[in-house]
């Protein structure tokens, strides 16, 4: 069997692909790529055994058609030092001798028989499909990722929750100390379902999909789910258990606003930080009309700092306390240049609003205060 294809195009493919890929597998044929040909198409297969990634690309030329697994590691290093040129893939499926032939030079090495290569479970045709841009859900993933827990004893909490209504689509994630909930209105269903997306096939989705808006189907079950994009197709095994009443902790008063610009307040946490205590990261906010405090200390090596920002804000002087680096995340992962901090109490949560909203969606995230010895 010989296929021609392009250079660039391959090592492209490999590296989005190898991100599935784990360092220690179970199976030895989980080191390997599966590389399929048929119809002048080359199917590449990526696989940990819970999560399936699969690229497929049309080739050049094509004499023959099979399949071969490749380790990993041979081939990635084969091609991501090539410049873009057309390389000739002549595999013997007998002895899987593989020769990669190109403009000034050739590599030889042995692939294995891909019979011993797992093969994925199609998706019912009774699965739930829902339909996304690729820029929102990239966008919706990486805002709330950052706030899945990592527990062993609730593993639910470890992924981000896709929870579709009537009303909109909530894609959520909290650790319970911060919370991340985006609805986007554009999605709805007439009969809620639920799943969780665990944090490996999240990140790789975070990690490839394009900027564009171009669309990406997932389809679901109780167990299994599948991402189309492009030409790729991912895969993969979802977190099983009922997640927690996240509109439960959402507090629907909180009577005091305060408008503040983002990257001011982000500039003044990361000055302040490094003066709290290590063990607490405790930061306590001083609001008052038109002014915020922002001040740490750590009593035990003698530390402290504090920084005055100004701020939009009317209503009863507070004091209220956070952890730091959380804080500091939330805001990281808001796009807007202004915030909305809504407050009841020092001992109620937080909610953050971004004051411009995406279109057809709202934003919101919260954070629980810590305690303040006063």
């Amino acid at each position: 069997m010989r296929i021609t294809l392009s250079s660039s195009a391959l090592s492209s493919q490999l590296g989005t692909l190898a991100k599935v890929i784990n360092s220690k597998n179970s199976l030895a044929i989980l080191d390997c790529f599966l590389f399929e040909v048929a119809n002048q198409q080359l199917t590449i297969t990526a696989s940990d055994s819970e999560n399936v990634m699969r690229s497929t690309m049309q080739l050049e030329m094509a004499d023959g058609e099979g399949k071969f697994a490749v380790n990993n590691r041979t081939i990635l290093d084969a091609v991501k030092e090539l410049p873009e040129q057309p390389l000739t893939l002549d595999v013997d499926t007998n002895t899987f001798s593989v020769k990669v032939i190109y403009q000034n030079g050739m590599y030889n090495f042995t692939a294995q028989n891909a019979d011993e290569y797992p093969i994925a479970q199609q998706m019912p045709e009774t699965a739930t499909s829902l339909t996304l841009p690729s820029n929102v859900l990239a966008d919706n993933i990486t805002r709330a990722i950052f706030a899945t827990a990592q527990e062993e004893l609730r593993p639910v909490m470890n992924g981000i929750y896709f929870d579709l209504t009537p009303d909109a689509l909530a894609i959520v994630a909290s650790d319970g100390h911060k919370l991340v909930r985006n609805k986007n209105f554009t999605v709805r269903t007439e009969t809620p379902t639920a799943f969780i997306l665990p944090k490996k096939p999240a990140t790789l989705l975070k990690n490839v999909l394009g900027k564009d808006d171009s669309d990406v189907v997932i389809r679901f079950d109780e167990r299994n789910a599948q991402i189309s994009f492009g030409d790729t197709t991912l895969l993969c095994r979802l977190i099983e258990g009922r997640y927690p009443n996240y509109n439960s902790v959402i507090p629907q008063n909180n009577p005091y606003q305060l408008t503040i610009d983002r990257k001011t307040l982000i500039g003044a946490l990361r000055r302040v930080l490094p003066f709290a205590s290590e063990s607490s990261q405790l930061v306590r906010l001083h609001i008052e009309n038109g002014k915020i405090e922002v001040s740490s200390e750590d009593i035990d090596f003698s530390t402290s700092a504090k920084e005055e920002v100004t701020c939009d804000y009317t209503g009863s002087a507070m004091n209220i306390g956070f952890k730091g680096p959380s804080l500091t995340e939330i805001l990281n992962n808001l796009n807007s240049e202004e915030v909305t901090l809504q407050l009841a109490d020092p001992s109620r949560p937080c909610l953050i609003l971004p004051v411009d909203q995406p279109e057809n969606e709202d934003v919101l995230m919260l954070i629980m205060p810590m305690l303040l010895n006063d």
